[in-house]
C-alpha cells in the first residue's frame, strides 16, 4: 500500500507520548525542528562561532512561510510574537480611527489597539462582522478561525465590505496557518504566531505587509537587524532601513528560527492541501462521535472543535493522557497532520466513560 506524505511525516517526525489534541495551543515539534535547536544550542554551549546563529535560517524561515502563505518573502518580517507585530499596525493609525473587531476576538489582535486609548473600538459578532463595517471603519482586525471555538470567518465578505467603504483589514492567521489555505496578499496585513499550525519553537512570528501598505507603518524595531546592511549597521543611528517589509522586522531569537526553518520545510513537503483534507476529517469524525454521546460541538468544518460547557472535562482527559484545552468554557480539540483516527476514538472513549 502506498504511504501518504502525512503517513511518513508522522512516522518520521513525531513521537507524541499522548493522544496530543491540543495544537491550538502549540504544537508538536518535528524530530529535524529539535535536531536543528539542539545542534544550535550545542554549538553555544562550547563557543563555536555559528552558535550565535545564523540570519541564512531566519531568512530561510522567512521564505518558508511566505510560501505558506502565497507571497513573496519581501512582504514578510519576523518576529517574536503576534502583539508585537500587531503593535506596529496599531501605531500607524491617526487619532480617533475606527477599529473594528469580532466579540471575543484575541487579546492579542485587539489589545495593542485598545490600550492606545485614543481609537475608537467597536465590537460585533463574528457572524455580522461583514455588515458591520461602514465609512470611517479604518481598519478590521480578525481571526480566519476564532481561538475559543474554531469557527471559521467569512474572509470573503469580510474583505469585500473593507474594499467598499475603502477600510484596511488585518488578519491573524495564527490559528487556521498550516491546515487553511492562505492568501496572504488578499489583506494589507496578515499577522501568524508561528507556535501552533505552523509548528515552529514558540517565539516565531509572521507579518506579512502589502506593498502599497508598507511605506504607512512606523518602522518601531528599527535596529541593526532591519537595515538594508546589517553588518554595516550596528554602530550609530542605521542609515538605511531595508527596502522591503523586513524592515519591520524584530530582533529574532535564533534557536526558534533555526527551528522555524525546519518545521516549515515539512509544511511545504507535506501540503497544506494534504493537511486540511486530513485534519479536517478527523475533526467531522469527533463532531460526529459527541453528537453520538450527546454532546453538541460548535458546527462548522474547523480543524477546531470546541464543545460549549465542557471545558470543566479538560483535567479528566488529561488524568487520561488526552490533551485538549479549556477555552471561554469549551473543551477545544485540534487536529493536525500527526494526528489519527485512533487519537479521535480515544478522546471519544474517554468522553463516554
Amino acid at each position: 500500500m502506498e504511504t501518504s506524505a502525512i503517513d511518513r511525516a508522522r512516522d518520521t517526525e513525531f513521537a507524541s507520548g499522548t493522544t496530543y489534541l491540543n495544537t491550538s495551543s502549540c504544537g508538536l515539534l518535528p524530530r529535524r525542528a529539535v535536531e536543528a535547536v539542539t545542534a544550535l544550542a550545542a554549538d553555544s554551549a562550547v563557543g563555536v562561532r555559528g552558535g550565535v546563529g545564523s540570519f541564512d535560517s531566519v531568512d530561510a524561515a522567512r521564505a518558508g512561510f511566505a510560501r505558506i502563505a502565497g507571497v513573496a518573502p519581501a512582504r514578510v518580517a519576523v518576529g517574536g510574537s503576534v502583539a508585537a507585530h500587531v503593535g506596529v499596525v496599531a501605531a500607524s493609525l491617526p487619532v480617533g480611527a475606527e477599529v473594528l473587531a469580532p466579540t471575543g476576538e484575541f487579546s492579542s489582535v485587539v489589545s495593542p489597539f485598545a490600550v492606545r486609548g485614543d481609537l475608537r473600538m467597536r465590537y460585533v459578532p463574528l457572524a455580522e462582522l461583514a455588515d458591520a463595517v461602514r465609512p470611517g471603519t479604518a481598519i478590521v482586525a480578525f481571526s480566519a478561525v476564532q481561538s475559543s471555538d474554531g469557527r471559521v470567518a467569512d474572509v470573503d465578505a469580510v474583505r469585500a465590505a473593507a474594499a467598499a467603504h475603502g477600510a484596511r483589514t488585518m488578519l491573524d492567521a495564527s490559528q487556521s496557518a498550516g491546515w487553511l489555505p492562505l492568501d496572504a496578499g488578499a489583506y494589507d496585513y496578515t499577522v501568524t504566531g508561528g507556535y501552533k499550525f505552523l509548528l515552529c519553537p514558540r517565539g516565531t512570528s509572521f507579518l506579512t505587509v502589502t506593498e502599497e501598505a508598507q511605506p504607512t507603518l512606523p518602522a518601531l524595531y528599527a535596529g541593526w537587524v532591519a537595515a538594508e546592511d546589517r553588518w554595516n549597521s550596528t554602530y550609530g543611528p542605521v542609515e538605511k532601513l531595508a527596502v522591503d517589509a523586513r524592515r519591520f522586522d524584530e530582533p529574532v531569537a535564533f534557536l526558534a528560527y533555526h527551528g522555524a526553518e525546519q518545521s516549515l520545510d515539512l509544511l511545504a513537503e507535506v501540503g497544506v492541501g494534504p493537511v486540511y483534507t486530513h485534519a479536517t476529517g478527523l475533526a467531522a469524525r469527533f463532531r460526529e462521535g459527541l453528537a453520538s454521546i450527546g454532546h453538541e460541538a460548535v458546527p462548522g468544518t474547523s480543524a477546531i472543535v470546541a464543545v460549549p460547557g465542557l471545558g470543566a472535562r479538560e483535567p479528566d482527559l488529561a488524568a487520561a493522557g488526552v490533551m485538549v484545552s479549556a477555552r471561554a468554557g469549551n473543551l477545544r480539540a485540534a487536529f493536525h497532520l500527526y494526528n489519527t483516527e485512533a487519537d479521535v476514538d480515544r478522546a471519544l472513549d474517554v468522553l463516554a466513560a
